[in-house]
């Protein structure tokens, strides 16, 4: 029976690492060892970490403009009635809007697609919030896109798609500029690199 327990505990042990080591930026061995910490740590860590990520379970909502994670309908950038309604960046994901949103150098509002173009993976234009971006500049309410996507090609890919999308609206299309490395990911790159991708962004082509 003890070696019973004992497989059961190990096996629940793999299942766990084996979550979190799909998590972005962790390996196996990284989720081994933030698993093990935790559970050294359970009563001032994990005890917390349960707590709080049932809360979030229970009360996190998407915002229902943008699409960024909130605990009302409408997330705290888009009811921020000091910043700029029409001017719209476009992210591919929420973390890239933190990003953005962190480095104090854009005072607009945000729209997440949720994703990127992807054929391979079986992600077109219906499986991102793309359509929505169409409603909102056919309202008339928007005067500038920001396609801040990076610098990949799945990225480039998308922020064609939507401007071909969009071209026929009189708004103006601008990309994020230098600082944006071939390759780069918005999400690591620093305030100062996306501050200068800002102030130099221009005219999509």
């Amino acid at each position: 029976m003890k070696n019973s327990h004992a497989k059961d505990g190990q096996s629940d042990l793999e299942s766990i690492i084996k979550i979190f080591s799909k998590m972005p930026g962790l390996g196996p061995r990284s989720a081994q060892r933030l698993v093990f910490h935790l559970i050294k740590k359970r009563e001032i860590i994990l005890n917390q970490l349960i707590l709080s990520l049932e809360n979030l379970n229970n009360k996190i909502k998407y915002c229902e403009i943008c699409g960024n994670v909130t605990l009302d309908t409408m997330c705290e950038v888009c009811s921020d009635k000091s910043r700029d309604n029409g001017l719209v960046c476009v992210v591919e994901d929420i973390s890239d809007l933190w990003a953005m949103n962190r480095s104090g150098a854009f005072n607009g509002v945000f729209h997440v697609l949720g994703g990127l173009l992807s054929p391979i993976e079986g992600i077109g234009p219906e499986e991102l919030k793309i359509s929505t971006l169409r409603q909102r500049v056919a309202s008339g309410s928007v005067k500038e896109i920001v396609l801040a996507l990076g610098a990949t090609i799945t990225g480039q890919t998308t922020a064609n798609y939507i401007f071909q999308e969009l071209e026929k609206y009189s708004i103006k299309i601008t990309s994020l500029a230098q600082g944006v490395p071939v390759g780069g990911e918005l999400d690591y790159l620093d305030d100062s690199t996306i501050v200068a991708a800002f102030n130099a962004r221009r005219k999509f082509e």
